[in-house]
């Protein structure tokens, strides 16, 4: 696996091409217009004023921090632009890569699996000793990943802008903004509602690698010293830029993520996107979105690039045609649509407590039936409830099921991304479906 990386590696630099310098010099004046002009780091919705000492307490230093994360990102990002040497090869050696780059990042991950196994292990009284050598070899594979990853990251954005740029999703000819991606460990996100309602009204960015007790005692504090809801959350991607992204070796997933951290991209310059933050509906309206186009373009590049990695049902419409399937056992969607309608009324009525109750009740069901939720209440729903492409955690909320179909009315997804861009409330969307 290592070894047909190093040899591509080895293959690009026997070419003695010097690089393309008008195509990398485009690159490097495009990554400085966005960000100028793109980059809107996810920072923190603000509440009441009042609170900001109440959290500036409990998270200390535990906020993600951005400024440091951009600044080595885009020079990482910048450096590589200036010579690409992904651009010289062909569609299959590039295949090549980044398939060897998720075996790679799959050796990786056993590795951290097997070190963090030691350390659990209360057998184990020297962990530290016990696992140095696994360490070691942990680290040096670590440096190998890191050396393969700027390039598989170039050809996965170059794939996404290639299906993007099919879809007539251009301006001046090129895909903008540019599809840009990081593999990196991302931040946990603190996520606050009201009791009294489900609506997110604070997004925190906190450190990664919070622990189980770490996250519950920030929620713990936010909960009792402001008397609201919240939940910390992972998270598989976030729209700074460039886009941050869980390493993954599902392709379906990051080429599907990568497409929907880039529809955030586009909407950012565009009104539905200026607005992302002015309430629950722009919210869902965008969350929305970006899940559409990450579904579909996505699926596109899995199709066009990798496949042999589409699951064989999906790839043979089996799953499609089996009308007589019984259904499953336990229906995760349609239970938790049903907690979520029963939450809304008891909250509707007044009834805060006993909505509580109902959650914690419920939240056992789901764990005895294989689903490990943490924790259930307002906030996991204003969460989640936002990407509301299916339906689930959204309960009757109506602007999801708008959205889609916003995007079945209309003649293509391009046409559907810009006639969403453009809308500036619910009621616009309301108007523009009334239209057609």
């Amino acid at each position: 696996m290592i070894l047909g990386v190093s040899a591509g590696t080895t293959m690009l630099r026997a070419a003695g091409r010097s690089g393309d310098l008008g195509r990398s010099s485009v690159r490097i004046l495009w990554l400085a217009l966005v960000c100028a002009f793109v980059i809107a780091l996810p920072g923190e919705r603000s509440g009441r004023v009042g609170d900001d000492a109440v959290y500036d307490s409990i998270f200390r230093n535990r906020r993600f921090d951005f400024v440091s994360w951009e600044l080595l990102t885009l020079s990482s990002k910048a450096r590589y632009a200036l010579a690409p040497p992904h651009t010289y090869v062909d569609t299959e050696l590039q295949k090549r890569i980044v398939v060897d780059w998720t075996e790679q990042l799959s050796s990786v991950q056993r590795l951290e699996a097997q070190v963090a196994a030691v350390y659990a292990d209360p057998s184990v009284g020297a962990p530290e000793r016990a696992a140095a050598d696994m360490v070691l070899i942990l680290q040096e594979a670590r440096r190998g990943l890191a050396a393969v990853q700027p390039m598989a990251e170039g050809i996965i954005q170059e794939q996404v802008a290639a299906v993007l740029a099919d879809t007539g999703l251009t301006w001046a000819g090129r895909v903008f903004p540019p599809v840009q991606l990081h593999f990196t460990p991302l931040p946990a996100m603190l996520v606050v509602s009201p009791r009294d309602r489900i609506e997110a009204v604070r997004f925190v960015p906190l450190v990664h690698g919070l622990d189980e007790a770490d996250r519950l005692a920030i929620e713990t504090a936010v909960d009792q010293q402001l008397g609201v809801s919240s939940l910390v959350v992972n998270i598989g991607g976030l729209g700074a830029y460039p886009a941050m992204l869980f390493e993954s070796t599902a392709l379906d997933w990051v080429l599907n993520t990568a497409a929907h951290e880039w529809t955030h991209h586009y909407l950012t310059l565009r009104p539905l996107g200026i607005r992302y933050d002015a309430n629950p509906e722009l919210r869902t309206m965008n969350e929305t979105t970006a899940s559409i186009v990450g579904n579909e373009i996505g699926a596109q590049a899995l199709l066009r690039f990798y496949p042999e990695r589409i699951p064989p049902l999906t790839q043979t419409g089996a799953a499609a045609s089996n009308l007589n399937a019984a259904p499953p056992a336990f229906d995760f969607r349609a239970e938790m649509r049903q907690t979520r309608l029963t939450v809304d009324a008891l909250l509707e009525e007044g009834r805060i407590a006993e909505a509580e109750s109902h959650m914690e009740a419920r939240r056992q069901v789901f764990w005895a039936n294989g689903y490990q939720i943490r924790k259930l209440n307002q906030a996991y729903f204003a969460f989640y409830g936002a990407y509301a492409d299916e339906p689930g955690e959204q309960g009757e909320d109506p602007v999801g099921p708008a959205v889609v179909a916003l995007r079945q009315k209309s003649p293509s997804l391009q046409a559907f991304l810009e006639s969403v861009a453009a809308l500036k409330s619910y009621a616009d969307l309301e108007a523009l479906l009334a239209s057609q």
